[in-house]
């Protein structure tokens, strides 16, 4: 029964692929995954998934409460333990071109249960992210009509009952009616995304590249248009005193780092897409680690001068980028040149943040119907979940379900709770992917690797004691929700995935019969 539950998947040594030929064949027959995505698609995807809600809300409250003007040190930190996480993807995306992300490197050197726990809790950061965001997106979509309606001089902002979650959680952690109806933005949002993507990997991918372009040049513009009105009394003290527990100080620092880094969960998106990169030997490192690379820069910039433009207590709102750019519109007299241009700028800051949450959410999207279609390739999840679109070659079942899901939660809840949640699985998989490597280094030394972890018995062990701690500190407060979900998990385990393995009834088979 033991051996059974921790029997890995048997890997082989992936030669390199061609454009279109696919290394994941069909069940029975049927469609598979194809290969159109390039490195640069790749590094679109991790910048599309990185850059959101990590520069157009987090900056703000990591700021005002934890860090101050040293949120620069929280984003290297975070920074550095993503990069440790994400060196260990390479090697096993490199290797395994399969896209189930850390589920599959899992299933290969640790063993079938780890690996169901560890692709469950992937189901957390996809699904949940993109509800999570989707809620965001709904909050700036209606700041837009705001701002639309002040030009035109007619309302067109949506009431709160069609804007905002039905339900709520109170100050002690319990689901509470708020007397609205739905947020209709977020559900809305949902439907157009999941349809993108059921339509074809090639035109989400295609998509998402043309949005990521547009925000990162809105973020550039930013950085450009501000520059000349940052005041550098604004970074002193750089290090603001503590104030007891985490507030401010190298506390403070740490706080923020934990709380900033789920604005980076998204790059092991990339991974989920390597059964449909044309050479993902040369390109997942790219698309990985380039994207990781380009996304702490642009944080690092963001956060000195958002701290720059306005006190960094005056940042505590859901839209720190407005915010401060308010704050330095009252610093001018209406009608001069500054102002407009600020004005105009501030339009493009709404732009920027409805585009940057919609492809933080289609590449959500992208990747939990992967996740679901390798898992159920081998047999832990029910067939529907595993087919493939005979004419649009992606996993539209799956989709399907995942929009479906991500709309109710979008459209009824209030998920920013969840996002503690969401960063406790993401920071598990991390862990488990660093482990991993060490395993199989040891385990099959053999197989070949056209991109290793550099001193890989200092950096896995460091990435995994990074992520755990990271971890330790959201479980100490919101223990009760994840082990609820990891109770209903394994509850689904036992009673479908372990009964259907297809890697325990290909064993079974393979035992001589005495």
């Amino acid at each position: 029964m033991i051996k059974q539950l921790f029997a890995t998947h048997p890997i082989s040594a992936t030669g390199h692929v061609a454009a279109g030929e696919p290394i994941e064949g069909g069940l029975g027959g049927e469609a598979s995954l194809k290969r159109v995505l390039t490195a640069r698609h790749l590094v679109m995807l991790g910048i599309g998934a990185v850059i959101g809600a990590g520069i157009f809300v987090l900056t703000g409250t990591a700021a005002a409460q934890f860090a101050g003007p040293a949120l620069v040190l929280s984003f290297i930190f975070a920074g550095i333990a993503c990069a440790l996480a994400g060196l260990c993807y390479a090697e096993f995306a490199a290797m395994l071109p399969v896209s189930g992300s850390a589920y599959s490197y899992t299933y290969a050197t640790l063993g079938e249960v780890v690996a169901w726990f560890v692709g469950w809790n992937l189901v957390l950061e996809y699904l949940f992210a993109a509800s999570t965001v989707a809620v965001g997106w709904s909050g700036y979509f209606n700041e837009l009509l705001k701002m639309l309606s002040g030009l035109l001089g007619i309302p067109l902002a949506l009431p709160a009952s069609l804007a905002s979650a039905p339900f709520g959680f109170n100050d002690a952690g319990h689901l509470i009616a708020t007397g609205h109806i739905f947020n209709l933005p977020a559900v809305a949002i949902v439907a157009a995304i999941g349809w993108l993507c059921y339509r074809g990997i090639s035109e989400s991918a295609t998509v998402n590249a043309v949005i990521v372009a547009i925000k990162v040049i809105v973020i550039l513009v930013f950085l450009a248009v501000t520059y000349q009105y940052i005041n550098p009394a604004h970074w002193h003290p750089f290090i603001p005193a503590n104030e007891g527990g985490t507030h401010y100080g190298w506390p403070g620092i740490l706080r923020a780092a934990s709380l900033v880094f789920f604005a980076y969960i998204g790059f092991d998106a990339v991974s989920t897409a390597a059964g449909e990169a044309k050479n993902p030997q040369r390109d997942m490192p790219i698309g990985i680690l380039g994207s990781l690379v380009i996304c702490t820069i642009l944080y690092i910039l963001m956060a000195a001068a958002l701290t720059g433009l306005a006190p960094y207590k005056e940042l505590n709102t859901a839209e720190p980028v407005a915010t401060a750019l308010n704050y330095v519109l009252g610093t001018l007299h209406a009608g001069t040149a500054g102002f407009t241009v600020l004005t105009a700028l501030k339009g493009f800051v709404v732009l920027g943040a409805l585009l940057g949450l919609s492809s933080v959410i289609l590449v959500m999207m992208m990747g939990q119907p992967r996740i679901f279609y390798t898992m159920s390739q081998d047999g832990l999840l029910p067939k529907p979940f595993g087919r493939v679109h005979k004419k649009y070659r992606t996993p539209h079942l799956g989709t399907v379900i995942v929009g479906v899901i991500a709309a109710v939660l979008a459209g009824l809840f209030p998920v920013d709770v969840l996002g503690d949640v969401v960063s406790m699985g993401t920071l598990l998989a991390f862990a488990t992917v660093c482990i991993g490597v060490l395993v199989l280094r040891k385990t099959r030394p053999e197989l070949p690797r056209s991109f290793r972890v550099p001193v890989p018995w200092i950096i896995c062990p460091l990435g995994a004691i990074v992520c755990l701690g990271l971890f330790w500190q959201v479980f100490a407060v919101r223990w009760y929700l994840l082990i609820s979900w990891i109770i209903i998990g394994f509850l689904i385990y036992g009673f479908y995935g372990f009964r259907h393995s297809r890697l325990r009834a290909r064993n079974a088979s393979s035992v001589p019969q005495e």
